[in-house]
């Protein structure tokens, strides 16, 4: 799933290349990927694009008064490129959702898979998209005052806090895996009794993650974030390697529609979490 540092790079490849340019014609290869009525898709036909930004793992594509907002999910995914087809897709077929013309050029919005959660509005003002307006603080404006009063009096896992996005907007299941392995930190600790220092080091490490993962993917070309995302990452998908900080085993929990990964030595000391998947196999 792109998180915060993938779509805050997605968001500078279009204020380069999409901003100044005029839309002149959307192309919805899916109409389930809408979530919105009024307006239209075609009332964005001649529009300016203004600007591109962020709002948590929201794309908002700025279009003059309408805002072209965008969830890509867990499987969806952005292709832009210099020169489009200019015959309209047909619908239903293949991964393609949407396709956004921009003079000879555009993107397309893509999802692969079977389970569908690519989500697309037009709206007049961010904060009509519901998701939008439930957000928590984003994670890049976080320090560690701000951080003890979001964890105060929450008994959830502290994986869980850090993938709400009604707390911490733009942490995702990855890069949530790699803070709390930076930080030292289970992902089955008790957020709100977490101690002081406990806390100054998530702190930090939310920062240095997140700032690092924006650091390398921002200027990199839309089709080589995901590959620069891979590389970047300590403990997250690393499963049965070694960790690069101690060297013990990567471990992994796994749930119904995903897993984490951590590192025993540095987060839970020395002692593994328990994989209810497993424990149900060895039984």
């Amino acid at each position: 799933m792109p998180e915060l540092p993938e779509v805050e790079a997605i968001a500078h490849h279009l204020r380069e290349h999409a901003v100044g340019r005029i839309i002149t014609r959307v192309d919805v290869a899916s109409l389930t990927v809408l979530k919105t009525v009024s307006p239209s898709w075609t009332d964005l036909h001649g529009r300016e694009v203004t600007g591109a930004s962020r709002h948590g793992k929201h794309l908002d594509l700025e279009c003059g008064e309408s805002h072209l907002i965008v969830h890509l999910a867990r499987a969806g995914w952005l292709r832009w490129s210099d020169s489009l087809p200019a015959a309209p897709p047909r619908q239903g077929k293949g991964p393609l959702a949407l396709r956004v013309h921009l003079g000879g050029g555009g993107f397309d919005l893509t999802e692969a898979g079977t389970k569908k959660g690519l989500a697309v509005w037009i709206v007049h003002d961010p904060a009509e998209v519901p998701s939008i307006a439930r957000l928590g603080t984003d994670a890049l404006e976080l320090d560690a005052a701000a951080l003890r009063e979001l964890l105060a009096g929450r008994t959830a896992r502290l994986k869980t806090v850090l993938t709400d996005q009604s707390v911490i907007a733009g942490i995702g299941n990855a890069y949530s895996d790699e803070i709390l392995h930076a930080a030292r930190l289970s992902p089955y600790a008790t957020a709100a009794k977490l101690p002081e220092e406990s806390v100054e080091r998530l702190a930090e490490a939310i920062h240095e993650v997140l700032s690092g993962a924006v650091e390398r993917s921002v200027g990199q070309a839309v089709a080589r974030l995901k590959g620069e995302k891979r590389s970047g990452l300590r403990v997250h998908g690393r499963a049965g390697l070694p960790c690069p900080v101690c060297g013990d085993t990567v471990r992994e929990v796994s749930f119904a529609d995903k897993a984490l990964q951590y590192c025993p030595t540095c987060q839970t000391g020395g002692k593994p979490l328990a994989d209810r998947r497993l424990s149900r196999l060895l039984k």
